[in-house]
C-alpha cells in the first residue's frame, strides 16, 4: 500500500516490453471479427424465428412505448431517480443480466467493457483509468465509489476497491450506475472523474436459498450461499456470504529480478488471492439497514517495494467494513426525506520481506506496514418539487474520522519507523435546483460547500443545460468543478530518512466542459456521443525535496484531458442486445507538454450478447482494446485487443444456470505499466483462462 519506505527505494530498469508475436494482433483481430459475424448470425435466425411465432411485441412499438421500456432511469446524477436522457452528465447502467452474460467475476471486469474506462492491474490492486488519466499509485482516489450510496472510499488512502478485495460480491449487484464527470457539487471529495454506484438486490430478487460455485484456471474456487425472500409483513431480508480462493499462475518469469538472490526472476507460487465477505441487508417500509464486511489477503508476486521476489510472506490484507442505516420516504405533499447514519472501518496489513544486505549474501527482514482507519457519519436529503418548474435538493453531511493510523516497523531487529496516530473531521452542505424553462429545455444547478478540520474550506458548482430538440434527441451542455482533499498518507506518512508528509497540503481542482448528444436511431438504437475538456490544476504528485532530498508530496502539475467519445447500443425483445464504443483521448501535463503516463489515446469496446438457443442459451462476447500507453521508463507499452466469450444457460435444467467463459480467447501476451515501486517496467497480465459456474435455487 505504501508508495516506498525507509528501505523502499524506487528502481528503475531498463526499457523492457512483453514479449510478443508481431502477427497475433491481427491473426486475433481476423479471429474476432469472424466470431462476431457467427454469433450475429446465429442470434438472427434466432430473432426471425421467435417474431414469427410471437407476432407484434417492442420492434413495432411507437417512440412513447419505446421511452417506456427503454430509456432507462438512473439516481446518482442528481440523487433522485430521473430518465438518463435529462440527466445532467454522461451515464452507463449495466444490469446484473448484462454481468451474469458476460461472465463478469469482479467490478473491475465489469467496467473494463464501459466507454472511456480501462483498468491496470499491478497484480496486487487494480487501478482504473478514466479518460485518459490513471496516475500509478493514486489508489483509484479520483473516482468516487458507492454501493447503494455507501461511501466505499476509505478515510486513510481514499482508496477505492474495485477487484476481489471489494467486500460486496457482484452476483449481489442489481445495476451499476456510472456517472461521468464531476459531481463535487453533490458528493464532495474524490467526485473527480467520476461517480460509480453499485446497487445491491433486495431479498424478493433472490426470492429463496441460493447456492453459486465455481472452478477456474490457475487453481482458482469459489462459492457464494445467499438467502433472500419478503415476508407478508413487508419485511425484506437477503443474507450471503461467499469464499474466494485463488493459487494464481505457478510460474512468473520477472526478467529484472533473473539473479540468484531472487530466485533468478522465477516467481513460484507466490501469486495467491484468498477473500471472503458477508453482506446483510434488511428493510421493512421506509427503513434499510444493511452490514458488509469483506477480507482479502494477496500476495505480491512482483519484488515490488524492492523486496525479495520469490518469498510467500509479501502479502497484503485489506479488511473493510460498514453498518448503514438509511430512511427514505415521498410524503404526500410529493416532499421526498432521505436520512441516513453510518459507521465504517477499514484496516490495511502489508508485510515485506526486504533484505538490507549490500553484500551477495541476503539479510531478509520483515517489514510491517499498516494502517488503521474507523468513522462515523451521517447524512440528510431533502427534494421537493416547487412551482411546478423547480425540482430542489437540498443536503448536509457530516463524518467524524475517529481514528486514521499509520505505521511502519521492522519485526525483528525492531526498528520503528512511523507512528502516526489522529482524527479528523468533515462536513458539508449542497443544494440544487433542476429548473424546467421550458416543456423541452431543463436547467440543472449545484453548489456545495465542505469544510475540513484538516486544510478549511472549498466550494464547487455544477451547471447543466439539458435540450430536447426533437422527440428522440438530447443535447446537454456540461460545466462543472470538483475537488479531491489530500488524504491521510499524502498529508502525514513520514518515514525516516526517506520519506516526509506535508500537512500544508491544499485539494486537488479540476473544471470540465463537456457536450453531449444522445440520439435514438430508429426505435432500438441508441447513440451517445461526448466532446470533453478537462483542466487540472494543484495536481498533488510526489517528488524529491531539494532542500533534504525527501520525497514528499506537493501540489505542483497542471494537466489538460481533451477528448472524443461515441457509443452506439441496442436490446431487442428477442434478447439480442449489444454496445459498441470508441474514445479518443489526449491527456497532457501543461507544463512540460507531455503525455502522461498510463493514458491510451485510443480506446475501443465492443459488447455483444446474443441468443443461441430460444432464451435459454446465450453468448456473451468482450473485445477491448486498448493503444500503446508509456510507461515510467518513457518507453510504450504494447497496444493490445483482449476478447472474452461466455456461454450462459438459464432454464434448461430448472432452477439452475450454467456459465462457461474464456478469457483472453486468443492469449495476447501483454502487460500493464508499473509504477514506481516496481523495477519492471510493466507487469505481465494473464493469458488465456476459463471458468465454469453453477448457480442454483432451491
Amino acid at each position: 500500500m505504501l508508495y516506498s519506505s525507509r528501505h523502499f527505494s524506487s528502481l528503475r530498469a531498463d526499457a523492457s516490453s512483453v514479449s510478443n508475436r508481431s502477427n497475433q494482433a491481427s491473426i486475433a483481430t481476423r479471429a474476432s471479427g469472424w466470431l462476431i459475424t457467427i454469433l450475429i448470425i446465429i442470434g438472427s435466425s434466432q430473432v426471425s424465428a421467435q417474431e414469427r411465432k410471437t407476432g407484434p411485441d417492442l420492434l413495432d412499438a411507437g417512440l412513447e412505448e419505446l421511452r417506456k421500456v427503454e430509456v432507462k432511469s438512473v439516481y446518482s446524477a442528481s440523487k433522485y431517480l430521473q430518465k438518463v436522457t435529462d440527466a445532467p452528465s454522461s451515464v452507463n447502467i449495466v444490469t446484473a443480466d448484462e454481468i451474469k452474460k458476460y461472465g463478469h467475476r469482479t467490478l473491475a471486469d465489469v467496467l473494463r467493457g464501459i466507454r472511456g474506462f480501462y483498468v491496470t492491474y499491478d497484480r496486487n490492486y487494480s487501478y482504473l483509468g478514466v479518460r485518459g488519466f490513471a496516475r500509478p499509485g493514486d489508489y483509484n482516489t479520483r473516482v468516487l465509489l458507492l454501493v447503494d450510496g455507501h461511501r466505499i472510499n476509505d478515510n486513510v488512502y481514499d482508496l477505492a476497491l474495485i477487484g476481489t478485495e471489494l467486500p460486496v460480491e457482484v452476483d449481489l449487484i442489481d445495476r451499476i450506475e456510472i456517472i461521468r464527470g464531476p459531481s463535487s457539487s453533490l458528493y464532495g471529495t474524490s467526485a473527480f472523474f467520476a461517480v460509480i454506484n453499485v446497487i445491491t438486490k433486495q431479498g424478493q430478487q433472490i426470492k429463496s436459498l441460493e447456492m453459486s460455485a465455481e472452478a477456474a484456471s490457475f487453481g482458482t474456487y469459489k462459492s457464494r450461499l445467499s438467502y433472500g425472500h419478503k415476508f407478508r409483513n413487508g419485511l425484506d431480508a437477503l443474507i450471503s456470504g461467499s469464499f474466494y480462493d485463488s493459487h494464481g499462475p505457478r510460474h512468473l518469469y520477472i526478467r529484472e529480478f533473473d539473479n540468484p538472490v531472487d530466485n533468478n526472476g522465477l516467481a513460484e507460487s507466490v501469486d495467491y488471492d484468498q477473500s471472503k465477505s458477508l453482506f446483510a441487508g434488511i428493510s421493512y417500509h421506509d427503513f434499510a439497514l444493511r452490514g458488509v464486511y469483506g477480507s482479502r489477503k494477496k500476495g505480491i508476486p512482483t519484488g515490488a517495494f524492492s523486496t525479495i521476489l520469490n518469498d510467500s510472506r509479501n502479502r497484503t490484507i485489506d479488511r473493510r467494513g460498514y453498518l448503514d442505516l438509511q430512511y427514505q420516504r415521498v410524503f404526500n405533499n410529493q416532499l421526498g426525506v432521505l436520512a441516513r447514519v453510518y459507521y465504517d472501518s477499514y484496516n490495511y496489513d502489508g508485510t515485506y520481506v526486504v533484505n538490507y544486505s549490500s553484500t551477495d549474501t541476503p539479510q531478509p527482514v520483515l517489514n510491517k506496514d499498516f494502517s488503521r482507519g474507523n468513522w462515523w457519519g451521517g447524512e440528510v436529503q431533502l427534494t421537493k418539487a416547487l412551482w411546478r418548474k423547480h425540482k430542489i435538493t437540498l443536503g448536509t453531511e457530516y463524518r467524524d474520522n475517529l481514528r486514521q493510523d499509520q505505521g511502519n516497523f521492522d519485526l525483528e531487529p525492531y526498528a520503528l519507523y512511523i507512528d502516526d496516530q489522529r482524527g479528523s473531521k468533515n462536513m458539508a452542505f449542497y443544494l440544487q435546483d433542476g429548473f424546467a424553462i421550458r416543456e423541452n429545455v431543463t436547467l440543472n444547478v449545484g453548489v456545495r460547500h465542505d469544510y475540513y478540520t484538516t486544510f478549511g474550506g472549498t466550494t464547487r458548482p455544477r451547471l447543466g443545460l439539458i435540450y430536447h430538440p426533437a422527440q428522440k434527441t438530447s443535447l446537454k451542455f456540461l460545466y462543472g468543478e470538483a475537488f479531491r482533499a489530500p488524504n491521510n498518507f499524502e498529508l502525514y506518512y513520514t518515514a525516516g530518512d526517506t520519506n516526509k508528509g506535508n500537512p500544508g497540503l491544499k485539494p486537488e481542482t479540476i473544471k470540465t466542459g463537456e457536450l453531449v448528444l444522445e440520439q435514438y436511431l430508429g426505435d432500438h438504437v441508441r447513440m451517445s456521443a461526448s466532446a470533453y475538456l478537462y483542466r487540472i490544476n494543484g495536481l498533488i504528485s510526489q517528488q524529491a525535496d531539494p532542500i533534504d532530498g525527501l520525497l514528499t508530496f506537493n501540489n505542483v502539475e497542471k494537466i489538460e484531458s481533451k477528448g472524443f467519445e461515441v457509443e452506439m447500443e441496442t436490446k431487442l425483445a428477442s434478447g439480442l442486445e449489444g454496445r459498441i464504443g470508441y474514445t479518443l483521448q489526449d491527456t497532457q501535463n501543461l507544463e512540460t507538454k507531455q503525455t502522461l503516463t498510463n493514458s491510451p489515446k485510443h480506446l475501443g469496446k465492443l459488447n455483444l450478447i446474443v441468443p443461441i438457443f430460444k432464451q435459454r442459451i446465450f453468448a456473451g462476447l468482450e473485445l477491448q482494446y486498448a493503444s500503446k500507453r508509456l510507461t515510467l521508463a518513457g518507453t510504450p507499452s504494447q497496444a493490445v485487443c483482449v476478447s472474452n466469450l461466455t456461454l450462459f444457460s438459464q432454464k434448461l435444467v430448472k432452477k439452475l444456470d450454467i456459465s462457461f467463459s474464456v478469457y483472453n480467447i486468443f492469449d495476447q501476451k501483454y502487460g500493464d505499466p508499473g509504477a514506481e515501486e516496481h523495477k519492471q517496467n510493466v507487469i505481465e497480465q494473464n493469458g488465456r483462462n476459463l471458468r465454469l459456474k453453477l448457480n442454483y435455487r432451491f
